[in-house]
């Protein structure tokens, strides 16, 4: 019998949450651990994403757990510290119960980098990183590893982030986690400067990937892109926009999960 592939999806608020959610048939059940509440589906392999009508009325597999994928999604707060907090809480309760999670992902909505990520396109993060934890020196900014201390940057499985841009049609390139969000066109071209591979800033990756890294278990980040980096024009944003494109993405990813060569896990 295939493995049952447990995922925790961790986004910042509910209405990213509930945008996960749609992606499948299943309604989503709560399930209430030690220090978190969650949101569980269970998809059976054989099961079609939401609105697939060429996949639709398939059988149902003989026994529903053979080879599914069960996704239990957290809205973890807002920001790095809260992700973290939860999201470790959540990874804990579970390694406890004796059912760990086999990858977690970080996802929701976020600014994008013009023009290489424009609003309403998916961002796949092939690095997550810390873009303000550090120092200001006279010289500009110093990252915290530059100081001697911990980390600034967690890299997914590349075979994962290959195979989960070919089904979505994400870019890949750098997702930074800032504490604050940029609000104005010098921030982000400085930002752009010390990350040209970057394409998206958010919140909550960073938090989310300390969390995963602590207990082995591999880390993604999908951000659907809501509004530019840059200025505040509240005109702009496309969160609607954004939050269809991040239930599309989820409705293509079971299949890649429950097949995904589990050989990078440890890195």
């Amino acid at each position: 019998m295939p493995p049952l592939t447990r995922v925790l999806v961790a986004t910042a608020v509910a209405v990213e949450r509930d945008a996960v959610a749609a992606a499948f048939a299943p309604p989503a059940r709560e399930h209430t651990l030690p220090g978190a509440t969650l949101s569980r589906v269970t998809v059976p392999a054989d099961r079609s994403p939401v609105g697939d009508p060429a996949l639709a009325g398939s059988p149902p597999a003989a026994d529903p757990h053979a080879g599914s994928a069960v996704f239990d999604l957290l809205a973890a707060g807002v920001g790095p510290a809260a992700a973290a907090a939860s999201t470790a809480a959540a990874l804990t309760a579970a390694a406890l119960a004796g059912e760990p999670y086999d990858l977690v992902v970080s996802a929701g909505i976020g600014g994008g980098f013009p023009p290489d990520a424009p609003v309403g396109s998916l961002v796949l993060a092939d690095e997550i990183t810390a873009a303000d934890l550090g120092a200001e020196t006279a010289d500009g900014f110093v990252p915290v590893t530059e100081l001697g201390f911990g980390a600034v940057t967690h890299r997914p499985p590349e075979s994962l982030v290959r195979e989960v841009a070919a089904v979505t049609g994400a870019r890949s390139g750098a997702v930074l986690t800032v504490n604050t969000v940029t609000g104005s066109a010098e921030r982000a071209a400085e930002l752009r400067r010390r990350h040209p591979g970057a394409l998206a800033e958010a919140m909550e990756g960073f938090g989310v990937a300390e969390a995963a890294a602590a207990h082995g278990v591999p880390v993604l980040e999908i951000r659907a892109v809501s509004n530019p980096v840059g200025p505040r024009d509240r005109t702009a944003w496309r969160i609607g926009e954004a939050l269809a494109a991040l239930t599309a993405a989820f409705g293509k990813l079971p299949p890649v999960l429950e097949s995904w060569n589990g050989h990078e896990r440890t890195q």
